[in-house]
């Protein structure tokens, strides 16, 4: 729920892909039928983290042919929009605020720890301040963060944000015990297999997550966080704040909040968006099933480059002695500490302006869109030229959704592959989402019949107009083949002929058979 289950997409490059645009300046403008497009329409529905918000602008300056980016982000819960919001404010943070590795270690503070530095915890707060005048002021809005459209949203969902910047606010009375939640979601998901939970999680890593897509993430660091909740540990940091931007369900009561505790994740973690893959070959080394770096040294690695490429606009070269080598090193972890909430009237306020980004537009809309989206309303008809569907907003997918995307569109849909649930489930998922697209007439951008592959994604494209002239192609082919097929049954024929008259021959040529002699025994 707080973060995805599949790895960061640049979804220009994937639509890219999928239609074979030329991605060229020269060409742009000749009359070419594989020319991107002026502008692109991107649907997230329930991205839950911005991850591919963030990969998609750091990725943008790679691309020749850049075409304005109107991007629409629906998510099913308020405090899940704040929290994707403040990731990307901290993606987007002026370089005068921080360095680039304070940056990255403060994302991921935020994103994947149930217990916060303090630094991050002050951060967070001061940071909602802002986040609120942008909400309540247009001024403010259009001063820090001109790229960010929130007319899409409803006044009772603008005050489900305003709820949530206030109670990350660092007060007494704002009560998030994060450490109990999490042991009573362990306790209320094991039962009485919670006493041997070592077992179990050495199991769904080893024997579940790793025979998937997870070999990066190593023994350690998944234990230590399906204990506390903590994912990304480096040995001089001490974490003791509650990362209350993982409390959902906020309801006023007086002068505090009520919530429902922690609802997210506590069996895959946060290592899937940032941590599985990356460039640098080198880190994906390991020796007999023990990782050199761990997925935590992958997030950051890839976090450093994400973040570079956005404040300079130029590509990232890795320094070898930034990551340290803790794949295989036992670390001491030291106990987890709360301390109590108090005000700090001495915060720094981050209320610079965002690292600018031209042609872009992040536009938060309303969750009851999903009704609309899901009946391919008329207002939305033929609209989205890219939609990415995350796998637990499946059962809100129908024939009439497929309606919203242009004639020529990329369709991803996010697979339950980096969960620990059964291979029987996992393959029901995609054969459900496959009937699905292929009952919509959408056309798999993969061979997926032929490949039998593990797939974190599901690519379907839209290609009204080439759909028919494939197709036929497709029945020639076929045709030819049954040709084929009738004529080796021919000859199958004739050899099952010859096979009859061999035998008939050979049963000419055997001399007949002779009476056999009855012995009698002798009686005992």
């Amino acid at each position: 729920m707080f973060w995805g289950l599949s790895t960061a997409l640049d979804l220009y490059e994937e639509y890219a892909k999928a239609f074979k645009l030329q991605d060229n300046c020269e060409v742009a403008g000749t009359g070419d039928t594989n020319q991107s497009p002026a502008a692109l329409n991107i649907l997230i529905c329930g991205g839950a983290d911005a991850r591919h918000v963030i990969k998609t602008l750091a990725k943008r300056y790679t691309h020749r042919v850049q075409p304005k980016l109107n991007i629409y982000v629906l998510e099913g819960c308020q405090e899940i929009l704040a929290r994707s919001m403040l990731l990307l404010a901290i993606a987007l943070e002026s370089s005068d605020s921080f360095s680039l590795v304070g940056l990255v270690h403060l994302f991921m503070d935020v994103y994947g720890n149930s217990m916060m530095r303090p630094t991050s915890h002050h951060y967070v707060a001061a940071k909602a301040r802002t986040l609120l005048k942008m909400v309540t002021d247009e001024e403010q809005l259009q001063r820090i963060a001109p790229m960010l459209n929130l007319e899409g949203l409803k006044y009772k969902e603008k005050d489900g944000l305003e709820m949530a910047f206030n109670f990350w606010q660092p007060k007494p009375i704002h009560i998030y015990d994060i450490k109990s939640y999490w042991e009573q979601c362990s306790r209320a998901l094991l039962g009485a297999r919670y006493d041997h939970r070592l077992g179990v999680w050495d199991w769904d890593l080893s024997m579940t997550l790793k025979e998937r897509e997870g070999q990066q993430i190593c023994s350690q660091e998944y234990r230590y966080w399906r204990e506390s909740g903590i994912a990304f540990v480096f040995p001089e940091y001490e974490h003791c704040k509650p990362n209350k931007t993982f409390a959902a369900g906020l309801v006023r009561n007086g002068r505090s909040y009520l919530h429902r505790g922690y609802v997210g994740d506590i069996e895959t973690g946060p290592f899937c968006g940032f941590g599985l893959r990356t460039s640098e070959e080198r880190m994906l080394n390991s020796v007999h099933g023990d990782n050199d770096y761990r997925s935590t040294d992958i997030v950051e690695r890839n976090l450093l480059e994400l973040f570079h490429e956005l404040q300079t606009q130029t590509p990232y070269e890795h320094d070898p002695t930034r990551s340290r080598r803790y794949g295989s090193v036992l670390l001491q972890m030291s106990p987890v500490l709360t301390y109590n909430e108090s005000d700090n009237h001495n915060q720094e306020v981050y209320d610079k302006p965002w690292i600018k980004m031209p042609n872009i537009t992040v536009n938060f809309i309303s969750p009851l869109e999903m009704i609309q989206l899901k009946e391919g309303a008329k207002r939305w008809r033929g609209v989205f030229d890219i939609a990415f569907v995350a796998h637990n907003y499946i059962n809100f997918l129908k024939k009439e959704f497929f309606n919203v995307l242009k004639d020529q569109a990329l369709m991803i849909q996010e697979t339950k592959l980096m969960t620990v649930e059964r291979k029987e489930h996992l393959n029901n998922f995609e054969s459900k989402a496959k009937d699905l697209m292929k009952e919509a007439g959408l056309r798999p951008c993969i061979n997926y019949q032929a490949i039998n592959g593990k797939n974190m994604f599901l690519k379907y494209k839209k290609c009204v107009g080439v759909e028919e002239e494939e197709e036929v192609e497709e029945e020639v082919v076929v045709d030819k083949e049954e040709v084929v097929i009738d004529k080796q049954a021919v000859v199958i024929d004739e050899e099952e002929v010859v096979i009859d008259k061999q035998a008939v021959a050979i049963d000419e040529e055997l001399p007949p058979a002779e009476p056999l002699e009855i012995i009698e025994l002798p009686a005992n």
